[in-house]
């Protein structure tokens, strides 16, 4: 995993110290991509990483982004989300009153109220230079994100020329920024509108190799690698079987493993507490049926999965 804290800033300009994590685990494909991903960034072209609930998506932006060594603003897509939310906006008036008595027997009064711009974050990252994440970008409609179309190609950012006396700022050089989405989902995602993909470098990615997300468990969850195996060879089986509503991906492991690790639970059918917690991780993304015998032969399934891979 990667660390990161929150640094001391102006209020609307909070960043993210992203540090790189001794405890990332890079085998060969993740290092080619996080690479390959870090030799584009540095380049200037924006990256954006496509992939299914649960590999690892975010984590692995968060890791690129440690290793540019600057300070990240984290922005999460939303179906509310309009361009403001974006580039920032009005946030009030500030006030200003003066009293001339320069002549004593004349008393001059002047008031005035400005509208005040607060910038949000990609304004911020653009003038300062800081890395851009913007997670799960396709949950934001697309007419949201057209104002980083400029930024992305002419490297300029277009404000309102109605609410603040700079029509546009020129993205700093140090700008970069990474983006994520998952294809698969359908539930309150909008496809990225071609204009904004074509000016991404997409690396999609997918389910990792058994020794790649057992090495991943075993740190994260700081499980015994005999552990991390079985109960990853657990989850592989259960996805190949195709008896599942919802996708087992790596998250299911790392939360039976991490959870058995910390209760000093052996991994074995014939512990009813191990069991139970798999099937509590599990049994929700079995495909539901109102057929009782249908639901008793699913979940007979999943205990022949862990009767085999946890004997």
């Amino acid at each position: 995993m990667t660390s990161f804290a929150r640094t001391s800033a102006p209020p609307g300009k909070a960043t993210l110290a992203v540090r790189p994590s001794a405890g990332f685990v890079s085998t060969g494909d993740l290092r080619s991509i996080s690479d390959r991903a870090l030799s584009y960034l540095r380049v200037g072209f924006p990256i954006h990483f496509r992939g299914p609930a649960g590999t690892g998506k975010t984590t692995l932006a968060m890791h690129v982004a440690a290793q540019l060594g600057r300070p990240v603003m984290l922005i999460v897509g939303d179906e509310e989300f309009t361009a403001s939310d974006l580039i920032g906006g009005q946030t009030g008036y500030s006030y200003r009153r003066v009293v001339d008595r320069f002549i004593h027997s004349v008393v001059k009064y002047e008031e005035d109220a400005v509208q005040r711009w607060v910038d949000n974050r990609l304004t911020t990252a653009c003038r300062e230079g800081y890395t851009l994440i913007y997670d799960e970008f396709t949950r934001s409609r697309p007419e949201a994100n057209n104002v980083l179309l400029t930024v992305l190609e002419e490297r300029m950012l277009v404000l309102p020329t109605m609410t603040r006396s700079e029509s546009y700022i020129k993205v700093h050089s140090d700008f970069r920024a990474i983006f994520t989405s998952n294809p698969q989902e359908y539930a309150g995602v909008h496809g990225a509108q071609d204009a904004l993909s074509d000016r991404l470098i997409t690396i999609d990615l997918n389910f990792y190799d058994r020794e790649t997300e057992a090495a991943i468990i075993t740190a994260a969850a700081g499980a015994h690698p005999s552990m991390a195996l079985a109960v990853v060879d657990l989850v592989h089986a259960f996805r190949a079987s195709g008896a599942y509503s919802q996708v087992p991906t790596m998250r299911a492991a790392l939360m039976i493993a991490k959870i058995a690790t910390e209760q000093e639970l052996s991994p074995s059918v014939e512990n009813p507490a191990f069991v139970a917690l798999c099937f509590d991780v599990l049994a929700s993304k079995l495909k539901y049926s109102n057929d009782r015998e249908q639901r008793d032969q699913q979940r007979q399934l999943l205990f022949d999965l862990i009767r085999r891979y946890c004997s």
